[in-house]
């Protein structure tokens, strides 16, 4: 049946070129949430038995398939097993891309991968070439499955004592998958209440380091995967694996040291913890913020410093092509470099007797203005839709647009028409920066062989 399926949209879709990578990646987000939609609105979903409506059902399924973690209900009290099951394969195909998923069943079925599969997957996971795409997209499945299997396994460790076997490997399973691809969906609710996330393991280290390690490693990105894999040394990795792993351990742990001393005073997180427990969850604090949205302080109590934070650190989320969203680490970096070029008055960005193309700062600008734009826009918007201060708005804002998940507790509060827009702005931060960089990758240069004249203006 998948195969068929699979077999029906190469042919009518992607080899017959009625849309591009762009739109395909779009289109197939919109179905996925669709269908998702439907499937949660059926009453067998909901664990009373009765619909939830499909306006529940749509904000869900759109949280899911964009891993963002968002929800107006409590998952575990709301949404039967089939329910969750639902939203669990929603996260999986969100966080893998639907191409990706397309490949394998074209693999499991033995099918010949063609030349425009070939350019929608390098375009979907944001590669240069064709050069070994097939083989990065087989490792990126074979990784995906291993660390979601080992991390289940880890996490069972503590899920089973406390839920029996099978109940336990469940929420051990589906943790494992929704950390590793940033999505921050729980089942903790009937344990410690409604929207608790992991609350309950606070003093945890084995939960919180391996639900850590698993948003981390998610959100790295296939590309650096495949890099490691291939030359295992750190002077043989690419410049770019490189910058990845170094921006993501420099924001991890700088991130940690920030909350640890923004909120180790604070009566409402971290002030009645001991001294290591704080820095556990410090530390878990700012590995969740690179998109993952699991909790374990009240987000809402935080001080307005590291609300602050919160929201820089969840708009720069994680690496390309990953299972993180905002707007990337590497594209951060590239917009210091530009401002260190422009306070040097230099005309060519260079580092370590590398010159970096004008056209991917002038991209990296682009997104920045755009996302940025997006937020302050949102922000404003569920600022005067529903009573709350404009950092709360602008943390939920954050929260969806990086696609984390983290709230401070007002979005099952808000108004249908400021949740809608949450809704919105999760599909964009998922959906639409990730088809803005395809369409980067595949706009052609301009053909004009030609050079205007220049003009001066007054700048600043």
């Amino acid at each position: 049946m998948l195969a068929a399926i699979t077999q029906f949209i190469r042919d009518r879709f992607i080899r017959s070129r009625r849309l591009n990578a762009t739109r395909l990646v779009a289109g197939s987000f919109a179905v996925i949430i669709l269908v998702g939609t439907l499937l949660l609105a059926l009453p067998i979903s909901a664990r009373s038995g009765e619909s939830q409506g499909l306006f529940t059902a749509f904000f869900t399924a759109t949280s899911a398939t964009c891993v963002t973690g968002l929800v107006v209900t409590d998952t575990f009290l709301t949404w039967s097993p089939f329910g969750q099951g639902v939203i669990l394969l929603l996260i999986q195909l969100g966080g893998l891309g639907f191409m990706t998923v397309i490949t394998l069943i074209s693999l499991a079925a033995h099918r010949r991968i063609g030349l425009s599969e070939r350019l929608i997957m390098m375009s979907t996971l944001n590669l240069n070439d064709l050069d070994g795409v097939v083989r990065v997209v087989r490792h990126a499945l074979m990784g995906t499955a291993f660390f979601e299997l080992l991390g289940a396994a880890v996490l069972s460790l503590r899920m089973i004592p406390k839920y029996g076997f099978f109940q336990g490997v469940w929420h051990a399973l589906f943790h494992a998958v929704s950390a590793f691809c940033n999505a921050g969906f729980d089942l903790q609710g009937g344990d410690t209440g409604p929207f608790s996330s992991l609350v309950g393991f606070q003093n945890d280290p084995l939960t919180l380091f391996t639900t850590a390690a698993l948003v981390i490693i998610g959100g790295l990105g296939f590309f650096v995967w495949e890099d490691w894999l291939e030359h295992r040394h750190w002077k043989k990795l690419t410049l770019y694996s490189r910058l990845v792993l170094t921006l993501t351990a420099a924001l991890t742990l700088g991130g940690a040291l920030f909350f640890l001393g923004a909120e180790w005073a604070n009566p409402g997180t971290l002030g009645p913890m001991e001294v290591g427990e704080k820095c556990l969850n410090a530390f878990f604090q700012s590995a969740t913020l690179r998109t993952a949205g699991f909790n374990v302080i009240d987000q809402g109590a935080m001080t307005d410093n590291s609300i602050v934070m919160s929201c820089i650190l969840m708009l720069i989320g994680g690496s390309s092509g990953s299972t993180a969203g905002g707007m990337k680490t590497v594209t951060v970096w590239v917009l210091v470099m530009v401002v260190i070029t422009g306070l040097r008055g230099r005309e060519s960005i260079v580092y370590r007797e590398r010159t970096l193309p004008l056209r991917r700062a002038m991209n990296a600008v682009t997104l920045f203005l755009m996302v940025t734009f997006l937020f302050v826009t949102g922000s404003m918007l569920i600022s005067l839709t529903h009573e709350a201060t404009f950092l709360q708005a602008a943390f939920e804002t954050a929260s969806a647009l990086g696609t984390v998940g983290l709230t401070t507790g007002i979005t099952p509060l808000l108004a249908r028409p400021a949740q809608g827009l949450l809704a919105v702005l999760m599909y964009t931060g998922r959906v639409g920066i990730l088809s803005f960089s395809i369409a980067f990758l595949n706009r052609q240069k301009d053909s004009l062989n030609m050079k205007y004249p220049d003009f001066n203006i007054m700048v600043g």
